[in-house]
């Protein structure tokens, strides 16, 4: 028997005082956006492309419009926003720096509030990172970043025929460590920009390569509180090189990183506004 004040496990529920937190999130990042040259877009929370941008299509709330296609609610704004600026707002604009401020929702009714950022045609992510470090530092938050990049477990499991990404997936640090390679032992405890210059002197061209994209980020978004993790592998179908996830104990207050859209790369983070609203009002 369901009540009637019963909602549905994972919906959200914002009064009061939780909803003058929300409300001040959403007002703080808007205006560090709008100053920064960012317009606002809402896009439909149906879409037809959303498996494009979701690596489990098991997540995947799906229905069907009055012709029976195929369509699901919207579980991930970034691929959207794209591509609807692209092939449908194209000719009406050359704008290229967007934020959405919109829910998604995942099987079977998880709703997850965001404030996302994306900026089409930019290749330096340090350009929307900084914006979310200004952001936090206004609310009064200082979750620790955590800079990764996605190509050095893809280079690794092309290395070596005994790891797969799933060894990434899961961090299984004996296995790296049992495969007797200085330079990957070394490589899964790195954590701070100052330990990489021994290590770049070890390490195969390749994966020297993609550290350096590491340590150039770090010094271009000048926040003392960053910490490297080159194993991490991200779960997002999208993201192609540099990504990060701004983190506090056990709980993801952001992640952004970059990505591409057939040929076009870009950049963009999504703060988890729900999370945020419950640590600011504690």
């Amino acid at each position: 028997m369901i009540l009637e004040h019963e909602i549905p496990h994972g919906s959200k529920l914002y009064f009061g005082k939780s909803a003058k937190v929300k409300r001040d999130i959403e007002r703080v990042a808007s205006d560090i956006l709008d100053a920064n040259g960012f317009e606002e877009i809402v896009t439909p929370i149906f879409s037809y492309h959303q498996h494009k941008s979701i690596a489990d299509e098991r997540e995947l709330i799906r229905i069907n419009d009055e012709k029976n296609n195929s369509l699901s609610l919207r579980a991930d704004s970034t691929i959207d926003v794209v591509r609807i600026i692209e092939k449908r707002l194209g000719k009406n604009t050359t704008q290229k720096k967007w934020f959405y401020i919109q829910p998604v929702f995942t099987y079977p009714t998880t709703e997850q509030y965001q404030v996302g950022v994306e900026f089409m045609g930019e290749k330096k992510l340090s350009s929307v990172a900084s914006l979310a470090i200004d952001i936090f530092e206004k609310l009064e938050v200082n979750p620790l970043m955590q800079i990764s990049n996605i190509k050095i477990p893809e280079l690794i499991v092309g290395m070596f025929d005994a790891l797969s990404i799933d060894d990434f997936r899961h961090i299984n640090i004996d296995k790296f460590i049992s495969i007797g390679e200085e330079w990957l032992s070394k490589l899964v405890y790195l954590q701070h920009v100052e330990q990489l210059d021994a290590l770049l002197e070890i390490v195969p061209e390749s994966i020297k390569v993609e550290l350096l994209k590491m340590k150039e980020l770090c010094l271009e978004i000048k926040s003392e509180n960053v910490v490297l993790a080159p194993i991490y592998y991200a779960k997002m179908l999208y993201y192609d090189e540099l990504f990060f996830r701004c983190i506090v104990g056990n709980e993801v207050y952001a992640r952004g990183g970059r990505y591409k859209n057939e040929t076009l790369t870009s950049v963009g983070f999504a703060i988890y506004t729900d999370v945020l609203c419950e640590a600011l009002e504690q």
